[in-house]
């Protein structure tokens, strides 16, 4: 993840818990899978509430993630409408 094109957090599967290949089996017994369904996995270490001071999202910041191998994904913050 990069917030005004700063890495905050960067990950891969390698650190998960548990498998991917356990994962898929897993949530197979429970559901079916279809094509294009994404199994979300939580959050690596960085996240911008625990750092010192902390970070948060604010209007006019950038976000991105990215996926290898599928593309990056920017995202810019906007001010919530009242």
């Amino acid at each position: 993840f990069r917030l005004n094109g700063d890495l905050l957090q960067d990950s891969n599967t390698n650190q998960l818990i548990f498998s991917l290949e356990y994962l898929i089996s897993y949530l197979s017994q429970i559901c079916t899978l279809l094509p294009g369904d994404m199994i979300f996995t939580g959050t690596p270490p960085g996240v911008g509430v625990a750092r010192n001071p902390p970070i948060f999202l604010q209007p006019g910041d950038i976000a991105e993630v990215s996926v290898e191998g599928l593309g990056a994904l920017l995202n810019p913050i906007v001010a919530a409408q009242t």
